[in-house]
């Protein structure tokens, strides 16, 4: 451009397309300053609201950590006792497998019972000896008889083959035991055989 077109005065269109694009300059500002002074200056209500849902999802996060907490001590109480049971009765199957054992050795003493033979005597006295280590065995690790003779009828460790009346006992006592019960460390291995009075 040459010196002589830059210092031209500017044409008639070109003055009436600025003066034409001067209101809606002026309206675009005034938009953008009343945009800005929202943003600048929220109102207490809204302010009052944005702390109330902050308050609410913090009250719900703590919640949240509250409740996976609680379920992760759950889940370690469970787990310590799985273990615990699992050291507690590891010994469930080995001892019942044990006691048809016990339950000969008894039987075997119940019939050298009437036998007064001196030899017949010196086995029965070992017999005896080996049911007693056994039973004592048994018992160190926790697992115990049950002999209900003349105790009331318990049918969480009990189990009834017969009722007979017999007026000189209780009804619903135990008047005779078959076989022996067990329990280890409390929880029953098996149940005492037994037979059971009634009222005649």
């Amino acid at each position: 451009m040459s010196n002589d077109e830059a210092t031209r005065p500017q044409e008639p269109q070109e003055e009436e397309q600025i003066q034409a694009a001067e209101p809606e300059a002026v309206e675009q500002a005034a938009d953008s300053a009343e945009a800005t002074e929202n943003l600048e200056a929220p109102t207490v209500e809204s302010l009052l609201e944005e702390v109330a849902a902050l308050q609410a999802k913090i009250n719900d996060q703590s919640e949240s950590v509250l409740r996976a907490q609680a379920e992760m001590q759950n889940v370690r109480r469970r787990a310590e006792r799985d273990v615990e049971n699992a050291h507690k009765f590891a010994l469930d199957k080995f001892s019942s497998d044990l006691l048809p054992v016990i339950d000969s050795l008894e039987r075997a003493l119940d019939a050298a019972d009437n036998l007064e033979d001196e030899v017949v005597k010196g086995m029965r006295d070992g017999v005896e000896l080996t049911l007693k280590m056994f039973v004592d065995t048994l018992s160190k690790h926790g697992v115990e008889q049950i002999c209900p003779m003349g105790e009331p009828f318990n049918p969480e460790l009990h189990q009834a083959m017969s009722m007979v009346p017999n007026p000189d006992m209780e009804p619903n006592s135990v008047m005779a035991v078959m076989q022996k019960g067990y329990v280890l460390k409390g929880r029953l291995v098996r149940p005492a055989m037994v037979v059971v009075s009634k009222a005649g």
